[in-house]
């Protein structure tokens, strides 16, 4: 099992910036790719950003030059700093991994982080 803690979502006004941060569990998984998705009310679950264990990156259109996703292997724990921000970016932002053990692949979530964005 992979065990996911959240923090760094919060209410500020639109040009801000916030920080998100995910730390894993220590545990016997091997962490591979990370992300975040975010769920606004009414709306469909959707990837945000996505960072392999090699680094590479991936966001969806319209975060691209506004989110910075990062990780820190050491520390198991993957980061979203966003600049920027825009009302539309109000949702509950969730942690994702996808992680291997003894040959299985397993996704986990967190529990949710509130990201409110004010005119």
């Amino acid at each position: 099992q992979v065990q996911l803690v959240e923090s760094g979502g919060g209410l500020v006004q639109a040009g801000g910036s916030l920080r998100l941060s995910c730390a894993a569990s220590e545990s016997d998984f091997s962490i591979n790719a990370m992300g975040w998705y975010r769920q606004a009310p009414g709306k469909r679950r959707e990837l945000v950003a996505v960072i392999s264990s090699s680094g590479s990156t991936n966001y969806v259109d319209s975060v691209k030059g506004r989110f910075t996703i990062s990780r820190d292997n050491a520390k198991n724990t993957v980061y979203l700093q966003m600049n920027s921000l825009k009302r539309e970016d109000t949702a509950v932002y969730y942690c994702y991994v996808h992680a291997g053990f003894l040959g299985y692949e397993y996704d986990y979530w967190g529990q949710g982080t509130q990201v409110t964005v004010s005119s």
